[in-house]
């Protein structure tokens, strides 16, 4: 098993703070560990947030639905929870 240094969502300052904040909302809710790997280079964060956001909602042949089903569908395999 790999063990990743993180930082949890109250000791985050500065960059990572605010992209925590972005992605909870604000609320007082924990970030999902597939995101937390990223927390010592907020900036590697940054873009994986920004690549989920064009993969899944940007201009495609394939819907909303047909797209999170393949996402599904390749976690599934991969025998990845997430």
């Amino acid at each position: 098993m790999a063990w990743i240094r993180i930082i949890h969502e109250k000791m985050a300052s500065g960059k990572l703070k605010t992209l925590y904040h972005r992605i909870t909302g604000g609320e007082d809710r924990a970030v999902a560990n597939i995101l937390k790997v990223h927390s010592v280079h907020p900036e590697t964060l940054d873009a994986h947030l920004r690549l989920y956001k064009t993969i899944m909602f940007g201009e495609s042949g394939l819907s909303r639905a047909q797209r999170e089903s393949i996402a599904t569908i390749v976690s599934k395999i991969n025998l990845c929870d997430y």
